[in-house]
C-alpha cells in the first residue's frame, strides 16, 4: 500500500469517524457505506462492500445515543475494505482473509468506543475551563470549544483507522503463514456467526407485537426465495 493509498484511507476514516456524533450525522460511518469507500481507494470497491456487507451485521444495534458506550465501526470499516482488496491479500484465501480483516475491524471498533469516552472527557474539561468566558458570552470561547471538540474526534478517528491498517496487514499476513484448513470452514463460520449477530439485533429491534409477524414473514418468503434462486 502506498503513502498516498494510506493517507486516502484515513482520510476517509477520518470522515467516518467525525459522522458518528460530532457533525451531523450522514451515514457516511456505516460499515457498508465506508468499507466501499475503503475499497474503492485501495482499486476494489466490490471487496469493499464484501466487507462491508459483513459488518453491518454486526452493527446493526449500534445506536449512538446519549452518553452510552458503543462501538465506532466507521474508520476500522474504512480500513477492513482498503486491506482486503485482491492485490493485499497475496496468497491468503478470500474467507480466511475475510475473517481475519473483520476481526481487526471489530476488535478496533470496540476500542473506539472507549477513546470516544475519552474524548468527551476532554471536552468535559475543556469546557470547565472556559466556563467563565462562555458565562460572559465570549463568542471566541464557543468557536474554540467547537474546533478543539472536531479535532480532538478527527484525530481519534485518524489514529483508529492507521491502527486497523496495521493490524489488519499483520493478521492477514499471519493468516497466510498459518491458516491450513479449508476455505469452507471460514466461510461457514463467519457467515453463520454474522447472520446470528444480525438477525438477534434485527429482533431485538423489531420482535415484538404485529413487527414481529412481519418479520417473521418477511424472513420466510424471503429464504423460499433464496432457495428457488439456487
Amino acid at each position: 500500500m502506498t503513502l498516498g493509498d494510506v493517507l486516502g484511507v484515513t482520510a476517509a476514516g477520518v470522515v467516518a469517524g467525525v459522522d458518528l456524533v460530532t457533525v451531523p450525522q450522514a451515514m457516511t460511518g456505516r460499515p457498508l457505506v465506508a468499507a466501499f469507500v475503503g475499497g474503492w481507494i485501495a482499486g476494489s470497491p466490490l471487496h469493499g462492500l464484501v466487507v462491508g456487507a459483513v459488518l453491518e451485521l454486526f452493527a446493526l444495534e449500534t445506536l449512538p445515543v446519549g452518553v452510552s458506550r458503543y462501538p465506532d465501526w466507521g474508520p476500522p470499516s474504512v480500513a477492513a475494505g482498503a486491506l482486503f482488496a485482491p492485490d493485499r491479500l497475496h496468497a491468503v484465501p478470500f474467507w480466511p482473509s475475510l475473517v481475519g480483516v473483520v476481526l481487526v475491524a471489530g476488535l478496533v471498533a470496540w476500542i473506539g468506543g472507549y477513546a470516544l469516552g475519552l474524548v468527551r472527557r476532554a471536552n468535559g474539561a475543556a469546557i470547565v475551563r472556559r466556563c467563565a468566558a462562555l458565562d460572559a458570552g465570549d463568542p471566541k470561547a464557543l468557536i474554540q470549544l467547537q474546533a478543539g471538540g472536531f479535532v480532538r474526534d478527527a484525530g481519534r478517528a485518524a489514529l483508529l483507522t492507521v491502527v486497523a491498517l496495521g493490524a489488519g496487514g499483520v493478521v492477514v499476513g499471519v493468516v497466510a503463514a498459518l491458516w491450513r484448513a479449508p476455505a469452507v470452514v471460514a466461510q461457514a463460520v463467519l457467515l453463520t456467526v454474522a447472520a446470528g449477530v444480525g438477525a438477534a439485533s434485527v429482533w431485538r429491534l423489531f420482535g415484538r407485537g404485529r413487527n414481529a409477524r412481519w418479520l417473521l414473514a418477511g424472513a420466510a418468503l424471503g429464504t423460499a426465495a433464496a432457495l428457488v434462486a439456487a
